[in-house]
């Protein structure tokens, strides 16, 4: 017993020593902040308020974080509430999404789209699945897409290899497009046997020739895959409209580096425009030139500025008889791609203005059996997926749609190399965290319950499939808090 008594007494004394030292040290580094935060003139609140100053800064950081977990509501947040991402959570998982008790979503809001369900919808064994539909029906090989929902140009680089397998992997299962962004092939886009669009940006990443022009042979290299069904033409993003894309150097890696044919650990900056393309009729020759030489369809993507330019380009377009295959509109509500704040939140049309523009003014032109519109920019849910399609889209790409169903969780970290959820990012002690053989399964459910449920609404509003919705079934909510038809809004027989 007095043994054990004498091993307490000498484990106290050792603690109470540990605790000195411990309170000691700390005492030491705080005079050394106090000091260094005094002498320092960078900072007016570290210098009037030493070492406690430091605080301000540390909350400010972790705001972002416990904000969305703590304190906004469902519907709050930007750019998506915690409503749109619980709901692809869901569907992703393979889990119901029915609600109770109410929708949570505020019905009076200016611009929020409700759709007019039919007195005698069609019954279940009368309603089909949403059909295919031909692009490029004039091209050597044109395109059957078979989904209305499709992922978006999101480069490898920007995204991971994990992440670019997973996509590549769940969109071949789901029988949807992949679209490569500006950043070249990779084999991870291949990996999963799925359909792919490559997308040509201005710095032409994969079709580039030494000297950074559009390579002829390049082009005809890549149509032989039978993977690549089309070529996208970037003109411009949502999330940086008259800019070129971004890749910071710390994510150029040497596998990055050799695709797009840049040098490793240096910044990518493409130019804000093709420098070959000068105007409407320079657009159409390109896309004339690569469809002659890969024998696909060909389109390009494009933030609508000034809807006036519109006309112009259908002008050309019938004055020289070159008709793109597929135009991609894409919305000025930012995207995932790293931008300056200002391009990022002010410059570009919102597609909800954008879209219906672009479809009046093309069906005015007679080419609506001809030319496809893509429609992108915010589109995550399915009722954005179904006004899309009544306003006039054939098609809808998403990006961040499909980040969520990877498991994002909107850190906002995306144009770093410290995304938390392995999706961004090219450290491999954070790309451990997706694993593609789980994550490819949870992106053909969500594709799968988003057409699901895109369908469900097409039926409440009385047809038998979801491109057979016009403006006539939806109705916008006014600032006076009632509803108009969208028919009447844009004076159109759609």
């Amino acid at each position: 017993m007095m043994w054990l008594m004498q091993t307490a007494g000498t484990l106290l004394q050792w603690l109470v020593l540990v605790f000195v030292f411990v309170i000691g040290l700390m005492a030491l580094l705080a005079l050394i902040l106090f000091a260094v935060d005094r002498l320092q003139t960078e900072d007016a609140v570290r210098r009037n308020y030493p070492v406690i100053g430091r605080f301000r800064y540390l909350f400010s950081s972790l705001g972002e974080f416990f904000r969305q977990y703590f304190f906004a509501m469902d519907r709050e947040e930007l750019p998506f509430n915690r409503a749109q991402r619980d709901w692809i959570k869901h569907a992703a998982q393979g889990k119901g999404n029915t609600i109770a008790f109410g929708s949570t979503r505020n019905l009076n809001v200016p611009g929020t789209p409700i759709f007019a369900n039919a007195a005698f919808p069609p019954l279940d064994e009368q309603v089909c699945e949403t059909q295919p539909m031909v692009i490029g029906e004039n091209c050597a090989h044109p395109y059957t897409a078979k989904s209305i929902l499709n992922i978006s140009g999101m480069s490898f680089g920007a995204l991971s290899a994990p992440a670019i397998e997973a996509l590549s992997r769940g969109a071949a299962e789901a029988g949807v497009w992949m679209n490569t962004g500006e950043g070249g092939l990779s084999p991870y886009h291949l990996k999963g046997g799925c359909d792919v669009v490559f997308q040509i940006g201005t710095a032409k990443y994969g079709v580039r020739d030494k000297t950074g022009n559009l390579s002829d042979d390049k082009l005809r290299e890549l149509a032989n895959k039978p993977q690549i069904k089309m070529f996208e033409i970037k003109l411009a993003q949502g999330a940086k409209p008259g800019k070129g894309g971004i890749l910071p150097a710390e994510k150029v890696n040497a596998e990055i580096a050799e695709i797009r044919g840049i040098k490793e650990g240096t910044s990518s900056f493409s130019p804000n425009r093709h420098v070959e393309v000068d105007d409407f009729g320079d657009l159409l020759d390109l896309i004339e030139h690569i469809r002659s030489v890969t024998g696909k369809p060909v389109g390009f993507k494009t933030v609508v500025g000034d809807p006036s330019t519109l006309t112009e380009l259908f002008e050309t377009i019938k004055a020289k008889r070159i008709e793109p295959d597929f135009i991609t509109i894409d919305g000025g509500e930012g995207g995932t791609g790293a931008a300056p704040m200002p391009l990022m939140d002010l410059v570009g049309m919102s597609i909800r203005e954008s879209l219906p523009i672009v479809a009046d003014i093309r069906d005015a032109y007679g080419m609506k059996d001809r030319i496809r519109l893509v429609a992108s920019g915010k589109l995550v849910n399915p009722g954005d997926i179904a006004w899309a399609l009544a306003a006039g889209a054939d098609f809808v790409t998403s990006a961040r749609g499909f980040m969520f169903s990877l498991g994002c969780i909107q850190a906002l970290k995306c144009n770093k190399n410290t995304c938390p959820t392995g999706i961004t990012t090219h450290d491999p002690r954070f790309q451990k965290g997706l694993v593609a053989e789980d994550k490819y399964k949870k992106v053909a459910r969500y594709i799968k319950q988003i057409t699901k449920e895109v369908e469900i609404v097409a039926h409440s509003v009385g047809v038998l499939e979801p491109r057979q919705m016009t403006r006539a079934h939806v109705r916008i909510v006014q600032d006076n808090g009632t509803t108009q038809s969208m028919r009447e809004m844009y004076k159109t027989m759609r």
